[in-house]
């Protein structure tokens, strides 16, 4: 039905429908038959016979760059090594130059090493591979990522927070709730994957992953007379997603206090221990408050206004 409609509209260049075809063939199976791809094709549907049709290049490239963020990686065989490899380098490396001319990718990838599969948590949905295409094109004067990879993975990251925004704004019945593919899982599985493609841009951009929230500023602790168990309790508390109880803390006095030769005796470590974990909890608690008050709410609720 898309192809139907773009028909018309893309005679002048009659390249685009091809190429659009390509991709979606060399797309996951699995993806081509998810609900994912189907609401995000019925999106696009609607936006063509809504009479925006001076966008239609837009919505195609749109289309491209889900279907290539999901498109098969092809794995090169493993081929047994040549006996008189070892005896002549010269023919061995004339081996593989020709393989590589062979096999796009392969100069970039030895054929011995796994292979960049889409569904690899270390490589995010939508990372470009790692060709000498990419690596040609990327600027000799900045050490991060190439122009075209960051800007894939930004255009990545628009496309999914625009689906996200429409699976809260649909209308849900029961038997979409009970369903194992609801609009709840997948709009999760898609801030998963915004979430990995984020991390990936900032190693190729160079830059901070923090974000700004109060969950990820350092608390900093100075409730005891002792500096090295305030550093101690400091270091343990900034950990991801720590929330100490008692005997934490307790066990990060002890081990403070042997390592250091601080002398402290049992009720004092104890009495400390009590002290140093209600001011922690406190301020653990209070940092998460902060943090659901700056970022509860919703789009759909932006514009409301009591009265």
């Amino acid at each position: 039905q898309f192809l139907s409609l773009c028909a018309p509209l893309t005679r002048e260049h009659p390249e685009v429908l091809p190429f659009l075809s390509s991709r979606h063939v060399r797309a996951q199976p699995e993806f081509r038959a998810s609900a994912e791809f189907r609401n995000i094709l019925a999106r696009l549907l609607r936006r063509v016979r809504s009479r925006r049709r001076r966008k239609i290049y837009v919505y195609i490239n749109e289309l491209c760059t889900v279907l290539k963020s999901r498109a098969l990686r092809r794995r090169l065989p493993l081929r047994s090594p040549d006996p008189g490899a070892s005896r002549h380098p010269a023919r061995a490396s004339s081996q593989y130059s020709g393989a590589s001319s062979q096999y796009p990718g392969a100069s970039s990838q030895h054929p011995g090493a796994p292979s960049q599969h889409p569904d690899d948590p270390s490589q995010p949905p939508g990372a470009p591979s790692r060709d000498p295409a990419a690596s040609s094109s990327r600027d000799p004067g900045r050490p991060g990522g190439s122009k075209r990879q960051i800007r894939h993975l930004e255009n990545l990251l628009r496309v999914y927070a625009g689906e996200i925004r429409r699976l809260q704004e649909r209308e849900l019945d029961f038997q979409e709730l009970d369903s194992a593919d609801s609009p709840y899982l997948q709009e999760n599985r898609l801030k998963r994957r915004m979430m990995r493609i984020f991390r990936r841009l900032c190693q190729l951009k160079e830059c901070s992953s923090l974000t700004g929230r109060v969950l990820e500023q350092r608390i900093r602790f100075r409730g005891t007379r002792y500096p090295e168990v305030n550093r101690r309790i400091e270091r343990f508390i900034n950990r991801p997603d720590a929330f100490p109880d008692y005997s934490d803390i307790l066990r990060e006095i002890r081990e403070a206090s042997g390592r250091h030769g601080l002398g402290l005796g049992r009720k004092q470590m104890e009495n400390m221990a009590q002290e140093a974990f209600r001011e922690v909890g406190n301020r653990l608690q209070e940092r998460r408050h902060l943090d659901l008050v700056y970022n509860f709410g919703s789009h759909l609720t932006d514009q409301y206004r009591p009265g």
